[in-house]
């Protein structure tokens, strides 16, 4: 029906790099590794905006994955079937080298390009990302086991293969983990699956374990990490899918988890009954084990909210650009351009930052300053990105009015993903406690943050709240209960010192003015008079 014409509607946003456009991004790879190599990024770049691979995206989470106990003969089979877009995504992910590739990268900054490409690929679909980023962690943790030497070639080869048959025989593969047991979450000492020796007793022989996991990530993985009790303590297990004879491991899946976001990953709860697993490590010694594993991963949450924020202010930019209301388009509104430069203050300060501790792990072999920043730069990001990432989209999806909430626009997506990374690894409570404990034991760690700021305390405002902070951290009674206000202040100094270094002027000034000095609201948009609104949404611009 003819009734009218469809006008002032923006373009479809597609066709373009999701690197080379973000201005943001490139800058601070430049200044923090200028010798990085970049081509490939931009080849990722431009894969990501092509219109077919957005589609995988939509399709992956439209076709959530589906739970096959039992084949049509009633033989117990535990798989979960996906939709082709999520073998597609992940074929593309594995190929640029997303996964464990970065472990036998010899070529520079090896983890930094890899966590731009985690963030630029990442803009595309969020749910893959999971097994790919469990992956890049499994690696260092199993590489420290002689006996399980066959996993590392399959774990950071740049190619996908799907198919259930012994590692021996795979040309890549893909490691999940499993921590959290029902009674417990994070809490893992509290965990109650047991582990006996199946022959001998210690690292790399093979333990029999019995009991569940409450949450078990991408279960069609090949193998996982797995904490279990065992005489000895808490120790670390890899528990494969498939043992080398080709039968199946005892690893049934219990049900899929209905989840709020993240639809197009399987989160499954698992049951283990005398399942093979091997040892790492010593027993007792899981904790430390996993800890590392998830060192990384917290990384990856951090880069995950990071291009969530990106990817909203992008289209949120991208709408308002051809949008037009009261005679004028929503980019030249004053009050919209306020909202639209607070976003782009919040992603490009949480872009430097993660570009910032990829540097540090790059570097963290070499260098035990850096090591100490690795350590408290991951949990500070990962607490204090995570938390402003649902608050960014949510602001993001309403520049889009009511197109924002249709699921047809990207937005809601966007908005169901961006509280998952805050409850993945840790949720905030855990890591802002995690930086409580790194501050009272690990000196060196406070003293590479305040190095950090350093070239940054000649801004008065600046020197002032670090003064402050330093004083509080000196009182012996600092509790627990002040952990989330000393993690955000630590992240938010450490973000305007990088911005006052590498971005423009009217960025860290903003920046500075608003999170720093106080001039500023409790809800984004709410800049004070004076800040260059429309310079910083110009550099903010994609596409």
């Amino acid at each position: 029906m003819a009734t009218h014409v469809v006008e002032n509607q923006p373009p479809t946003f597609e066709n373009y790099n999701v690197f080379t456009s973000d201005r943001a991004l490139n800058d601070a790879i430049a200044h923090l590794s200028p010798e990085a190599s970049t081509g490939e990024i931009a080849e990722l770049g431009g894969l990501a905006g092509r219109p077919d691979v957005i589609a995988l995206g939509f399709e992956a989470n439209e076709h959530p994955p589906e739970l096959r106990t039992h084949d049509r003969f009633g033989n117990r089979i535990d798989e979960v079937r996906f939709h082709p877009a999520w073998h597609a995504l992940l074929r593309h992910a594995t190929s640029a080298g997303l996964h464990g590739t970065p472990w036998q990268d010899a070529q520079p900054f090896a983890h930094l390009r890899r966590a731009v490409k985690f963030y630029v690929w990442g803009q595309v679909e969020s749910g893959h990302g999971c097994p790919i980023s469990m992956t890049y962690a499994a690696v260092p943790v199993l590489r420290e086991q002689p006996e399980l030497a066959e996993w590392f070639a399959p774990l950071t080869r740049p190619e996908y293969d799907p198919r259930q048959i012994p590692i021996a025989q795979k040309s890549s593969a893909l490691c999940g983990m499993g921590m959290t047991e029902k009674q417990g979450g994070s809490d893992v000492r509290a965990n109650t699956t047991r582990a006996e020796p199946a022959g001998g007793r210690g690292p790399g022989r093979e333990y029999r374990l019995t009991g569940h996991k409450w949450f078990c990530s991408a279960p069609m993985n090949d193998a996982f990490l797995v904490l279990a009790q065992t005489s000895g303590g808490l120790s670390c297990f890899l528990v494969p899918r498939v043992l080398p004879d080709g039968t199946r491991n005892a690893f049934a899946i219990a049900r899929l988890k209905d989840k709020l976001g993240n639809r197009s990953n399987a989160s499954a709860e698992v049951e283990f009954d005398a399942t093979a697993g091997r040892l790492i490590g010593d027993e007792g010694e899981g904790l430390q084990r996993i800890v590392e594993m998830v060192n990384y991963t917290r990384l990856d949450c951090t880069i995950g909210s990071a291009g969530l924020m990106r990817a909203a202010l992008a289209a949120a930019i991208h709408h308002a650009t051809y949008r037009r209301a009261f005679g004028k388009t929503l980019i030249e509104q004053p009050l919209m351009q306020n909202v639209l430069a607070d976003l782009a203050l919040e992603s490009e300060a949480a872009t430097v930052l993660f570009v910032r501790v990829a540097r540090a792990i790059d570097d963290s072999a070499r260098d035990e300053r850096a090591a100490a920043l690795k350590r408290i730069g991951t949990a500070l990001a990962k607490y204090y990105v995570c938390k402003r990432a649902p608050v960014v989209v949510g602001e993001a999806l309403e520049c889009l009015g009511g197109n924002g909430y249709v699921e047809e626009s990207v937005m809601p997506r966007l908005y169901r993903e961006a509280p998952l990374n805050s409850i993945w690894e840790g949720s905030g409570n855990i890591n802002a406690l995690d930086v409580l404990r790194i501050l009272r034991k690990q000196p060196e760690a406070l003293a590479a943050w305040r190095d950090e700021l350093a070239p940054a305390l000649g801004e008065p405002r600046v020197a002032a709240q670090a003064k402050r902070l330093e004083n509080e951290l000196r009182e012996a009674d600092l509790g627990e209960a002040q952990a989330r206000a000393v993690a955000e202040r630590m992240a938010q100094l450490w973000q305007a010192a990088l911005l006052l270094s590498y971005a423009p002027a009217e960025i860290g000034d903003a920046f500075v003015t608003s999170r720093i000095g106080g001039e500023w609201g409790r809800t984004l948009g709410t800049l004070p008079r004076g800040a260059a609104l429309r310079a910083i949404v110009e550099r903010a611009t994609a596409g």
